[in-house]
Parts: structure tokens; sequence; C-alpha cells
């Protein structure tokens, strides 16, 4: 089991990178209970997920494939299922960091009317530059 787990922290660690996420367990901690709608996840937790020390239920697993963009069999196991079509990730243009993509993950939670808003005060700002 110990190997099983090491090898899930290290396709954590990458999947975090790929999405932009530095792979420390304070940024797994905020990134995940910002959108875990269960009871939250403590630091020790999301640090026992990047240590090795343990892999998350179910649950959790799905939240953080989620989060990352990856698929949740490839996260847990490092394979794809084989009955499912990959669609292409998104990747980001580098020097867009965690900071960034909190920002973008909130403004995408909010209502079409309220990201109307900010879209509107975007174009302000960048006007008057």
């Amino acid at each position: 089991m110990g190997n099983e787990r090491e090898k899930f922290s290290q396709r954590l660690a990458h999947a975090m990178q790929q999405a932009g996420y530095e792979p420390r367990p304070t940024v797994l901690f905020h990134l995940f209970n910002t959108h875990y709608r269960g009871r939250s996840v403590s630091v020790q937790t999301t640090s026992r997920w990047l240590g090795a020390q343990a892999i998350p239920a179910q649950d959790k697993l799905q939240v953080l494939a989620d989060l990352l963009g990856v698929e949740p069999h490839t996260l847990r196991f490092g394979t794809a299922p084989r009955s499912r079509v990959a669609e292409p990730r998104m990747t980001w243009p580098a020097g867009v960091g965690s900071r960034e993509r909190q920002t973008i993950d909130a403004y995408l939670q909010r209502s079409p009317k309220k990201r109307e808003l900010v879209g509107e005060l975007v174009k302000a700002l960048s006007d008057s530059a």
C-alpha cells in the first residue's frame, strides 16, 4: 500500500503543477475546501495526501480531479479508463499562478449577471489605461 500512496502523491503533485498550482499542503487545503461541499479537511489531511501517507476517499478524489482537470481514475490509479474519451485539458499561460486560478474559479462561480458586471469593470479599467 505504501508504494500505491507514493505514486498517488506524485500524480497529485504533478496534476497540481500542470493546473498552475504549487504542490503544497496549504495551497491544496485552500483550493480543496473552497470547492468541497462536505466537511472541510485539515492542512494535515492535505499534507498526508501530498506526503504519500494517505489516499483520499472517492468523494474527495472526485473533487480533486475536477479541480485539477484530470480524470479521477487517472489521478487515483495512473491510467485512464479505456472506455472514456479524454477531453483536451486547458493549459494555462506561463505566469498564471494559483492566485489567478483562484480568482478565475471564483469568477466562474458567480451568477451570469455578476459575471457581466465584472466584465464591464475589466473593460472600463482596460479602456482607462
